[in-house]
């Protein structure tokens, strides 16, 4: 072996080297995201409990827009689920088509909260302003926190989609497909949190 192929079989040894650290610290990272998301959730909602006590607090149900996204985020999850053991089979076209339906279940998600909102404000409640109240501006601006994040899962979903559409993904090779997965599950996880939080504390 000459010189140059010796340089080039070290620049593919250290190629492969970078590329197997970097799939040992993806999930690690990947997980120090979401706890710190946890955190940030849970400062709100303590924050939620804590103005209860004021002489201000309304109370109200929520709308109905909610328990329908909170059912599509939920059946999301399950399209997904079966998305993934479809690509472990190596089943690409059923795993691809599974994947972009719970993309539409999460966009019919966001639209259901949009018009969550709607039937809040309908009702005389509103995020700011004169007509605001502590529990209302708590609920929509949690609320619409969860939706900022379930908006950067449909992103990763979109990624996953692409990747998954040039075949980079099979039952041997799956890490993008499962960072992703992970995310979504964890957004869909918190606001099943969020919703029966609301639903029963107020």
């Amino acid at each position: 072996m000459n010189e140059q192929e010796q340089t080039n079989a070290h620049r593919i040894k250290v190629d492969q080297e970078l590329v197997v650290a970097k799939r040992k610290s993806a999930k690690p990272m990947l997980w120090v995201a979401m706890v710190s998301m946890v955190m940030f959730f849970a400062g709100l909602t303590s924050a939620y409990v804590v103005s209860m006590k004021r002489e201000d607090w309304v109370s109200f149900d929520l709308p109905q827009a909610f328990y329908i996204s909170t059912f599509l985020i939920v059946l999301s999850s399950i399209t997904l689920f079966f998305s993934q053991r479809e690509l472990k089979k190596d089943q690409i076209g059923k795993s691809f088509g599974l994947l972009v339906v719970t993309l539409l279940l999460g966009i019919g998600f966001i639209i259901y909260q949009y018009i969550g909102f709607n039937q809040l404000r309908d009702l005389g409640l509103y995020f700011t302003g004169p007509e605001s109240t502590v529990s209302t501006s708590f609920i929509i601006g949690i609320t619409f926190m969860h939706v900022l994040h379930l908006i950067a899962g449909i992103i990763v979903l979109l990624v996953v989609i692409y990747n998954h559409y040039k075949k980079k993904y099979s039952s041997r090779d799956m890490l993008g497909f499962e960072l992703g997965a992970i995310f979504w599950h964890f957004v869909d996880v918190l606001w099943i949190y969020l919703f029966f939080f609301f639903y029963f504390i107020k």
